[in-house]
């Protein structure tokens, strides 16, 4: 009789401390997920290499890619390859080339200039966007990006887009822009601006130099959004008014002016004109603008220091051109899942700008050259050509 007792009493010490214990397990998870001070705020990473600036041997070096057209990775198929290249293409074909580029070009600066993510494709945006800046993240190098006319066609619209794009690891990306540069544009001008994305991007000196603190080149971004209805009639966005008072404004901000580089993904109609005018590179398809001409040329024109502009949307155009002595280049087509053509080969193009040298030092910015690389197998280097020079 005391000997089950006893194991009637061992049993019931047992059983409440194993309910015991299942109360502490629980109540450490449901804390933990429940209460803000139980878990550790991650905090965006940054890059050591901000502000941008250039290098202490004068050069600072731009990757543009346009038109990666990211859907939800090794799931992806490829579109207009080789029949030899279909079975085993997707976009990690997409991911590989960038970090090809990146480890071969050693870019100090990455800038994406939409169609990002190809939004029909993408079963959730954000890990569509997380996937295809994967790379650029992993380098840790500072970088940009703006949306294209597809990014918002999956779970996020174009504000939520650029949003989280400007919260990503080593993003030094805008929702619009900063309140200082508003705050600095002239009395009676606009404090609304059409779209996200619409932001500048200053590089500083190379370090050690007297011009280590002063900004030399600019780098402006623009969104030219998506698709828009005039007269009943679809049609492809423009960059609006209110964005060319900005630019315009920040431009005159600057005693100074340095020379400007402006990036953007839907091109204008004035591109069209190239098909008359030499141009380096290739142009093998319509210009596909909005059928609305808002002056942007106009604008840049009158601003005086923007030296070339950068755009995407037209894949199989990879040509840069010379209206009224700005460049206008295509990046021409690099993600796997956008269109392109079967043999011709997905491609990217890199900015380089080089300072002077005077008895102090490097000074301004000299020159600006530009050249493309292919995805092949020795990352072949084409049509290098020099954009600008002092």
């Amino acid at each position: 009789m005391v000997s089950s007792s006893a194991a009637n009493w061992k049993h019931s010490f047992l059983y409440l401390g194993f309910l015991y214990s299942l109360l502490c397990f629980l109540h450490n998870q449901i804390s933990h997920n429940l209460l803000i001070g139980h878990r550790p705020v991650r905090v965006k990473k940054t890059s050591p290499d901000l502000p941008l600036r250039f290098r202490s041997d004068g050069t600072f070096k731009i990757l543009q890619v346009a038109d990666m057209h990211y859907g939800n990775g090794a799931l992806t198929r490829c579109r207009d390859v080789l029949d030899s290249e279909f079975e085993h293409c997707s976009d990690l074909n997409t991911s590989r080339f960038l970090k090809r580029m990146i480890e071969a070009e050693k870019p100090d600066f990455i800038a994406f200039t939409g169609d990002n993510i190809f939004g029909s494709s993408s079963v959730d945006a954000a890990e569509s966007l997380l996937r295809a800046f994967g790379p650029a993240i992993e380098s840790g190098l500072p970088w940009a990006a703006i949306l294209g006319n597809h990014d918002q066609e999956s779970t996020m619209n174009r504000e939520e887009l650029m949003s989280f794009i400007s919260l990503m690891d080593y993003s030094v990306s805008q929702i619009n822009p900063s309140a200082e540069d508003l705050s600095n544009l002239a009395r009676g001008s606009r404090k609304k601006i059409d779209g996200f994305g619409n932001y500048d991007l200053r590089v500083y000196g190379a370090p050690g130099s007297h011009l280590a603190n002063s900004s030399i080149l600019n780098l402006f971004f623009l969104d030219s959004g998506d698709w828009e209805t005039v007269q009943g009639v679809r049609t492809y966005g423009w960059i609006k008014e209110s964005q060319l008072d900005w630019l315009h404004g920040i431009s005159q901000g600057y005693q100074d002016k340095p020379p400007a580089l402006a990036f953007f993904h839907i091109p204008i109609p004035e591109v069209r004109q190239l098909w008359y005018k030499k141009i380096v590179g290739q142009f093998q398809e319509a210009v596909a603008c909005s059928s609305v001409n808002s002056g942007v040329l106009q604008t840049l024109v009158s601003m005086r220091d923007v030296k070339a502009v950068f755009m995407g949307h037209d894949h199989n155009n990879d040509f840069c051109g010379d209206l009224e002595n700005i460049w206008f280049c295509y990046g021409g087509g690099f993600g796997y899942h956008g269109y392109g053509k079967a043999g011709w080969r997905r491609r990217a193009r890199v900015i380089l700008a080089e300072l002077g040298k005077g008895e102090k030092g490097w000074t301004g910015v000299e020159r600006i050259k530009t050249w493309k690389r292919l995805d092949d197998d020795k990352l072949s280097k084409i049509d290098e050509q020099l954009l600008w020079e002092y």
